[in-house]
């Protein structure tokens, strides 16, 4: 394996790893097996592992997850705070969907969503939702993010730089400041770090949106 398929292995165990915490309900979900190794994880040992993140900076966000695991994956705490950011029914403080920052009107499938459909369809990547659902949600990117570096790594700076880092770090910012959960709190820090590690590791230089949220 060379250092680029070395990279690309990295970027995608990221991608993986992350993708079903923003997508999963933790009670009723299928990433119950993510959250049980997680719960079980020796952070400062996973910290010095974890790739594209300062070893303080993972260890931290670890502690944080794992903490927020101790009570178990069926906790109410935890379930609730999922709903609450990721669910509704009422307003989320920090809606996973791109197009809610950068679009002037603040909506769902707005531009930014119709540019990333339309990538999509030029690079001849399937859709892996139906016509309902937004492709930019933080999780659904971050899985396409990692099947990106695995079967198309030749497009993986392109989607990267116009699609995904434009708004990630705002978008998780928010919610960091959002949670009100040590999980979901160390998930969008790490998760953050992670994506502008990549970023740098790559030397990807983003243009960032305007975000009106």
């Amino acid at each position: 394996m060379n250092d680029n398929d070395t990279m690309m292995e990295a970027v995608a165990f990221v991608g993986e790893t992350l993708a079903p915490f923003f997508l999963q309900d933790p009670r009723t979900g299928d990433a119950g097996p993510s959250f049980q190794v997680l719960s079980a994880l020796d952070a400062p040992i996973a910290a010095a592992e974890w790739p594209f993140v300062d070893e303080v900076v993972a260890r931290d966000t670890l502690c944080l997850m794992v903490e927020g695991l101790s009570a178990g994956v069926d906790d109410d705490a935890l379930v609730w705070e999922y709903r609450r950011l990721f669910v509704g029914p009422a307003a989320k403080p920090a809606p996973p969907w791109g197009s809610v920052y950068t679009d002037r009107e603040c909506v769902v499938f707005g531009a930014s969503t119709l540019a990333l459909r339309q990538w999509m369809r030029d690079q001849g990547i399937e859709r892996t939702t139906d016509d309902r659902t937004p492709e930019d949600h933080i999780g659904l990117m971050l899985a396409l993010m990692a099947w990106i570096a695995r079967n198309r790594p030749e497009v993986l700076d392109e989607y990267l730089r116009e699609h995904l880092l434009t708004w990630s770090s705002h978008f998780l910012d928010a919610l960091a400041a959002a949670s009100e959960h040590p999980f979901y709190e160390g998930l969008a820090r790490l998760t953050k770090a992670s994506l502008e590690g990549i970023r740098d590791e790559l030397g990807i230089d983003v243009v960032y949106s305007r975000f009106f949220r």
